[in-house]
């Protein structure tokens, strides 16, 4: 059986540090960004998204 009051702040904490996390990326100003490489360099497609894709090629 569920306790829902302790089932609820749960949810509740999670969701405020979601929010959290969500304001501090914000004002943060910087841009998500992911790496050069990843699932495409598995796929041989490495650095095709990139914004650094001359750096990526210089690399190799």
């Amino acid at each position: 059986m569920i306790d829902w009051p302790y089932f609820f702040i749960t949810i509740f904490v999670f969701a405020l540090f979601i929010f959290l996390m969500s304001v501090g990326v914000i004002f943060a100003g910087k841009k998500l960004t992911g790496s050069c490489g990843g699932l495409g360099k598995l796929m041989g497609k490495d650095c095709e998204f990139c914004d650094k894709k001359d750096q990526c090629k210089e690399a190799k």
